[in-house]
């Protein structure tokens, strides 16, 4: 693979640079709202198919699932048929399944589509990363990542703020109708305007390279504890947002489902501090920015413990800005240490992501349904605890 210094690689400032940031923007909106556009609706749903709390995670729970599980191979699957044509078609598929989703009244049938859309947006989900990586010049790779990461960032606030305003109004069917057609026009527009691939080599799908990838990626202990950190950082911040609408219906705030909808707007704190973690990083190192954010993230969950809806609102934007932060830190340092097989190693990393969203996300509402919004404080506590002592071995690795 050609080395990433060369002119031939999009730099910041040029045209094929807005381009791709803004397709991959448009992208990461539309695979992130199709996924957490049901966040806010989780008491509607609970409702409408007659499930608890805990049952009405399993739409975003069996999605995430299913994201992990093709991010494992749409990574190699990219690496023969191009990141751009893998994309393209992911993006069709989610925004189409999105519609189909609408439709469909029984709970099982529900939970199909959900578990295609999390099949079908891993598409874009690992490939955007391994694109950034081999197209991007290698001083602007943090910054495109980060922004991209923006892109995700309002791509799962608007899905939330979409609907969890509009099922104010029109009922949850029609609101994901109405993201799913708003979906299929990104898809469109994302495969017109997409710079084409110049620094992809097609490989032939091998069992043997698909193993020895693996083996490579999982054999640096750096990369382990980055793989774990990922876990950490979706499970816990997933944790937070599918309770927290449970949270706020009960007293003392009683909000209206409107008002949990406008919630998501703490998804702009991520926003900001997507791209900025990444001067942070060269300015004080990776090994300092991502435990700083833990700390931060442990900070705003217990601002929310405190029974004000300012003082949670404060405390969410806190955890968010610091998620996200944290997010971009991790996937970019994976990005430059699986130099070799950088597809494989962004995917084992958004594998470990979203499985972490996955079972963090179901098991945390057992503890919400026992213990409450303190309980469930303490169970992310201790989880964000474990993060911070693997931060101190990954800087002793970095020492050695």
């Amino acid at each position: 693979m050609s080395s990433n210094s060369s002119s031939s690689h999009i730099e910041y400032g040029s045209p094929a640079f807005k381009a791709v940031l803004f397709s991959l923007f448009l992208a990461g909106f539309a695979i992130f709202s199709s996924l957490y556009c049901i966040q806010p609706m989780m008491p509607l749903l609970s409702q409408y198919f007659a499930v608890s709390p805990t049952q009405s995670s399993f739409p975003l729970s069996v999605s995430t699932i299913a994201l992990a599980m093709g991010l494992l191979f749409t990574g190699l699957i990219s690496d023969r048929f191009g990141r751009r044509s893998i994309m393209v078609c992911s993006l069709f598929l989610a925004s189409g399944l999105l519609i189909l989703s609408s439709l469909v009244p029984v709970w099982e049938v529900f939970l199909t589509t959900r578990v295609l859309i999390g099949l079908t947006v891993s598409g874009v989900a690992a490939v955007a990363m391994t694109y950034i990586g081999e197209e991007i010049a290698q001083q602007d790779i943090g910054f495109a990542m980060g922004l991209y990461i923006s892109g995700t960032a309002i791509g799962g606030m608007g899905g939330r703020l979409i609907a969890g305003v509009l099922v104010d109004f029109i009922s949850w069917q029609s609101a994901t109708l109405t993201l799913g057609l708003l979906n299929l026009v990104i898809a469109i527009t994302f495969y017109l305007i997409l710079p084409a691939s110049k620094h992809f080599q097609a490989y032939p799908i091998q069992f043997s390279r698909f193993k020895e990838s693996f083996i490579k990626n999982l054999s640096d202990p750096k990369l382990r504890i980055l793989f774990i950190q990922g876990f950490i950082l979706m499970g816990c911040f997933v944790s937070v947002f599918n309770y927290i609408s449970y949270h706020l219906l009960q007293k003392p705030f009683q909000l209206s489902q409107i008002w949990i909808g406008l919630i998501s707007i703490a998804y702009l704190a991520g926003i900001y501090s997507s791209p900025r973690a990444a001067s942070w990083s060269r300015k004080f190192g990776r090994e300092k920015v991502l435990p700083l954010m833990l700390l931060s993230m442990l900070l705003g969950l217990w601002i929310m413990v405190i029974p004000s809806i300012v003082m949670v609102l404060l405390g969410l934007l806190i955890f968010t800005f610091s998620f996200f932060a944290g997010h971009s830190t991790c996937s970019s340092w994976v990005s430059l240490q699986s130099l070799q097989y950088r597809a494989v190693g962004s995917s084992l990393y958004l594998f470990c992501y979203y499985i972490g969203s996955s079972i963090m996300g179901s098991s945390s509402g057992l503890v919400w349904e026992k213990f409450g919004w303190t309980g469930l404080t303490f169970f992310i506590s201790l989880v964000l605890g474990l993060g911070l002592l693997l931060t101190l071995k990954l800087k002793q690795r970095i020492a050695n």
